[in-house]
């Protein structure tokens, strides 16, 4: 048992621990035991970073800072240029719409322009028709007035019994004034066979063929010839020819003696109709078709007719 330190008068050698003894340890904190000098050195690097982390992150936070400023200002930038562009298209798209809408009105003016010129000759266009249309009725009646009691008289009683012989009063008058004035051609032996014809509705008209056929000789009048009319005996250009009865003999006749014959052949057909009941109307209107049909047979005789004639 230990009972202190040994006193120096006793004789005894010095303590061991004044004997320097190199220290070895199997701890697992040797490095720090065993060199006493790298524990100082060691505080001292992590003091000395200790004070170096602060200023990194200082500047750390400033780059971010510059970073981030950088972008915004970028940002503001490209924002404003968007912004800027939009702008210009915005207003480009005003204009355009501004010009439309300044189209659009002055075509709207426009149609109101037209709609109501439009409007306004079709009731002159109106009122015109209303005032011939009230004009020829007027003609009408005044000339319904003005008609021969005589004329009308006797296609009265003609229509009481309607005939072909032309002895009666009715067919006599329209014979001698209109129907043997328009047959009375320059071929006399020629006219009474059209006309004979005519009455008993034998009488043929057709266009002329291209190739020649078979013809007579009416009074010296080469009547094969389609530059020769058969009934007036001039040089014409003849586009048409007439066969009478079942006969196979052809006479080629001019425009005018074809516009001639037809007027009277229409005049015909007519009475022949309401001869057979076809013509179901008042004895007034039946009438004034006969004075047209008759209007017509005289101004053939005078040499009005038709170009396709």
């Amino acid at each position: 048992m230990w009972s202190g330190p040994p006193q120096p008068d006793q004789g005894l050698p010095p303590p061991l621990a004044a004997v320097p003894v190199p220290w070895k340890s199997t701890d697992p904190c040797q490095s720090h035991r065993e060199f006493p000098g790298a524990l100082v050195e060691t505080s001292a690097g992590e003091e000395a970073q200790g004070q170096e982390g602060p200023a990194a992150a200082q500047l750390d936070v400033l780059r971010l800072r510059s970073s981030s400023m950088e972008i915004r200002e970028k940002g503001s930038e490209f924002l404003k240029e968007e912004l800027h562009r939009a702008q210009k298209e915005l207003k480009l798209k005003d204009e355009e719409c501004e010009r439309l809408s300044k189209v659009r009105e002055q075509l709207e003016q426009e149609l109101e322009e037209l709609t109501a010129s439009l409007f306004e000759e079709a009731h002159k266009m109106v009122r015109e028709a209303n005032m011939k249309q009230a004009a020829s009725e007027k003609q009408l009646k005044e000339a319904r007035g003005k008609v021969d009691t005589v004329l009308f008289a006797e296609f009265q009683a003609w229509r009481e019994s309607p005939t072909l012989d032309k002895t009666c009063p009715f067919l006599e008058r329209v014979y001698r004034e209109d129907v043997g004035p328009c047959l009375d051609f320059t071929m006399q032996e020629l006219s009474v066979l059209v006309r004979a014809a005519v009455e008993d509705n034998t009488l043929t008209i057709e266009p002329v063929a291209s190739q020649t056929l078979p013809a007579v000789k009416v009074a010296e009048v080469d009547c094969s010839s389609t530059n020769t009319c058969a009934l007036s005996g001039l040089t014409r250009t003849c586009r048409h020819r007439i066969r009478l009865g079942d006969s196979k003999s052809h006479y080629y006749i001019s425009p005018s003696s074809r516009a001639r014959i037809t007027a009277v052949c229409n005049f015909f057909t007519y009475i022949r109709y309401i001869q057979q009941g076809l013509v179901r109307q008042d004895a007034e209107p039946m009438f004034w078709e006969i004075m047209r049909l008759r209007k017509e047979m005289s101004l053939a005789k005078l040499g009005f007719f038709p170009q396709e004639a």
